[in-house]
Parts: structure tokens; C-alpha cells; sequence
């Protein structure tokens, strides 16, 4: 043996290496998991129930233990695909005209200014203002301007059907209806300027709001009596959720001409309009029960 090796073994020696190995202790016994086994929640919660059939809102969803079911992560990632997806589409080129509009845009140049410069989006580029003044009519009683918003999909879906519904509403009230105008890249104040250049008593904009989850395709409609630039909030008045799922554009157009007389008729709009007078011109009630719209499969 070497004088390494030898070294080596009278080092573990001293050690205690040749030493018995210590007797093996039990295992301690494990117990069992319980018996116990989550299952989803089908059925809505207690005092869920009648709300959960009148609205696609996310309630009485049920849960697996601590978690939600995988179905409803699912549904809750798709509606966000379909919310992104109408905030980042654009109306296409040549749409406009196409369908019966006069096409404007405002001065942003690209979509991504567009969301990140709303100030742009309130005011008409110099080219479309001057194709507004040479081609729009004069002073009607009421200016309907279509728009893309934070919701193209919603524009081009059922945004002609919903002005054409709106300008019909109008004229069966007797009242004016001007030259229909589509405007790319528009934010909600761009109806001031647009309805002041063509002497307009009430402006509305028609524009895609901004989606919620699996709402891609929702309309908004802005109206202002007397429009100018320098109109507020305050001076307008608004309805949202307009789709199949929500307030229907044949319901939506009575409504918002409803409005617009009674702000020809009362001089005013926003907070000044007394809505205590326009609530017996229009049908109201319970909407009947909403399903909400199954993206994926379980």
C-alpha cells in the first residue's frame, strides 16, 4: 500500500469509520389524504340566480376549491383575445364611401397615435374639414357622424345599420337629417367641430367604445345640442352598450332620437336636459334574459 493510502485509512480509522452503522430508524407512518374530492359548482349561488339571467356579466361562475374551473379561464381569455382584437382594428380603406358616407378623418396619421394621442383624434385633418365644407348639407336638425372609436370591428359591423335606424327615427319626428359622415381615428369631441361647420342644431357620434370582455362589438352614442369646439362632458348626453346582447340598435336609434328632439325642443343637452320629459316618449323595461356567448367548450 502506498504511504497515501495508508495514510487515508489511519485518518478514517481515527475517525471512526470502522465503526458499526448506526441501527435504522423507523419510517414514521404517513396517513392517508382525505377522501375528499372538489368538484365544479354548476348550479348559480344562492341570491345569483336572477341576476346571472339577465346579464352576460361574469357572475355565479361557481369555483373548483380555491380556483375557478378551467372552462371559465378559458371564456375569460378568449373575451380578452376578442377585446384586444377590436381595440386594434382599423375601418379599411375606401369602407366609408363605400357605404353611403362621406369620409373624414381626423389628424392622427397612424392607429398607434391614434391611442396614444387623444387630442388628435378630436379634430378634422385639414383635407377632410375642406371636403366637410364643399360636400356635407348645411344646418340640419340633426348631424349623425359615424366613427371608429377604440372599436373598428363595432364601426363596420352594425354601425350603418344603427345610423340608417337613427336617421329613420329622426325624420318620422319631423326632424332634419344631414349628409351621413364616417370619420377615422375619432374621438367623442370631434362631433363639435364636425356639427359646427354644417350648422347643425344637435350633433351625435356614433363610435365603438372601448370593449369589455367578449363586448368587441359594442356602440356608443354621443349627443351635443349647439355644438362648438369647447362643449364639455357636462353638455352631453350619452348611451352605451349598444348591441345584440345589450341595447339593440332599433332600441338604441328610438331612443337617441328621442333625445335629440327633446334637445331641440328644451334648447339645451347634458346635464341641462330635463330626461323626466323624454322618459315617456320611449318604451322602457326589463330586457328579456341574456345567454351569454360560449367562445370555447369545455
Amino acid at each position: 500500500m502506498s504511504g497515501t493510502r495508508a495514510l487515508i485509512a489511519a485518518l478514517r480509522e481515527r475517525l471512526g469509520a470502522a465503526d458499526p452503522a448506526p441501527p435504522r430508524v423507523p419510517m414514521p407512518v404517513v396517513p392517508a389524504p382525505p377522501a375528499r374530492v372538489y368538484v365544479p359548482r354548476r348550479e348559480p349561488a344562492r341570491g345569483d340566480a336572477g341576476g346571472a339571467r339577465h346579464t352576460t356579466a361574469l357572475l355565479a361562475i361557481g369555483h373548483v376549491g380555491t380556483r375557478y374551473a378551467t372552462d371559465v379561464v378559458l371564456q375569460f381569455q378568449a373575451e380578452l383575445a376578442v377585446a384586444h382584437e377590436a381595440v386594434a382594428a382599423e375601418v379599411p380603406d375606401g369602407w366609408a364611401a363605400d357605404h353611403g358616407f362621406l369620409p373624414l378623418s381626423s389628424r392622427v396619421a397612424s392607429h398607434r397615435e391614434f391611442l396614444l394621442r387623444p387630442d388628435l383624434g378630436r379634430r378634422l385633418a385639414p383635407d377632410s374639414l375642406q371636403r366637410l365644407r364643399d360636400q356635407a348639407e348645411r344646418s340640419p336638425d340633426v348631424q349623425i357622424i359615424l366613427a371608429d372609436g377604440l372599436s373598428a370591428t363595432a364601426c363596420v359591423d352594425s354601425g350603418p345599420a344603427l345610423c340608417a335606424a337613427l336617421a329613420a327615427a329622426c325624420q318620422q319626428r319631423g326632424l332634419s337629417v344631414g349628409t351621413p359622415v364616417c370619420a377615422r381615428f375619432a374621438r367623442v369631441w370631434l362631433e363639435d367641430e364636425i356639427g359646427h361647420e354644417v350648422g347643425a342644431k344637435v350633433a351625435v357620434i356614433v363610435l365603438g367604445e372601448r370593449p369589455g370582455l367578449g363586448t368587441g362589438d359594442g356602440l356608443s352614442a354621443y349627443l351635443v345640442h349647439g355644438p362648438q369646439i369647447g362643449k364639455t362632458d357636462g353638455d352631453r348626453n350619452m348611451m352605451s352598450n349598444i348591441h345584440e346582447r345589450g341595447t339593440p340598435p332599433p332600441q338604441a336609434a328610438e331612443r337617441l332620437a328621442a333625445l335629440a328632439a327633446a334637445m331641440i325642443e328644451q334648447g339645451t343637452s347634458g346635464v341641462g336636459l330635463d330626461l323626466a320629459r323624454v322618459a315617456g316618449e320611449v318604451e322602457r323595461g326589463y330586457r328579456p334574459p341574456q345567454v351569454r356567448q360560449r367562445l370555447v367548450e369545455p
